[in-house]
């Protein structure tokens, strides 16, 4: 076997692994902290193996070469970028129980979310774990691996140049995202606004009421009782926002 055929059989598989590990370093459930480095990379790797003989003909350049570093960059970008794209619809719980919390008066009470190892608000991380559970649920894995493996056909391995239809689509999402959270968090925040209206009057008729002290106890009370209301609705919802993020997916693709 000659060094070109050796290296155009090794282009093939090294080519589409590099999208295959970007996806996976910031994907939703596989690039968590959760989730070891090794157990990413032996899932890129088996992941690749099985789809590259499926894949369109890779371009053939050499192993060190200007050409290969842009294709490596090319292709950690691509994948990356999918694998933010899925991380947007976990977005939308996330920035709902924001939303809840600061008019609850929670939003001083965070705490570690373990999967990204940042700081969210409590009950961001209480609608993140019930997303979490029925992501899989609803065969949201499944669909991820479904969509980076159809991206090999609408942007293929090209030596140079980006789609930058595709990659301005996934930014226009982020207006998506905003809506989404916000008709998810509308009836418990419309309610504890009349909450809060209702503190206000009782304010202006009797001053002498320490706001402070009776307020906060009865808005988070009351904004406890709306989320167990609420949580009733919460799978029906979940899967409109699930189905409709699918079909934006499969549309960008």
């Amino acid at each position: 076997m000659s060094a070109e055929e050796l290296g155009g059989l090794l282009g093939t598989f090294l080519w589409p692994m590099f999208r295959i590990m970007g996806f996976f370093l910031a994907a939703p459930l596989f690039g968590t902290q959760l989730v070891p480095m090794r157990i990413r990379l032996v899932l890129s790797v088996a992941i690749t193996v099985m789809v590259a003989p499926m894949l369109p003909a890779v371009p053939q350049v050499d192993g060190v070469s200007v050409g290969a570093i842009l294709i490596v960059a090319q292709q950690v970008v691509i994948g990356a970028a999918l694998g933010f794209f899925m991380q947007l619809l976990f977005q939308v719980f996330v920035m709902a129980g924001q939303l809840i919390a600061m008019q609850m008066g929670l939003g001083f009470a965070s705490m570690v979310d373990p999967s990204n190892g940042v700081n969210v608000a409590i009950m961001s991380t209480v609608y993140m774990m019930l997303v979490m559970l029925l992501f899989v649920t609803f065969d949201g894995h499944l669909v991820m691996l479904e969509i980076l493996i159809d991206s090999f056909r609408v942007m293929p391995i090209v030596s140079f140049g980006f789609d930058t239809g595709a990659m301005m689509r996934v930014v226009s999402t982020f207006s998506w995202v905003i809506s989404s959270g916000l008709i998810l968090a509308l009836p418990a925040v419309t309610a504890l606004l009349i909450t809060n209206f209702a503190f206000g009057i009782m304010t202006r008729a009797a001053p002498q009421f320490n706001i402070f002290a009776l307020g906060f106890p009865v808005a988070l009370m009351f904004g406890l009782f709306i989320i167990w209301i609420t949580l009733g609705t919460f799978l029906e919802s979940a899967e409109n926002i699930f189905a409709e993020f699918f079909g934006m997916a499969r549309e960008l693709l």
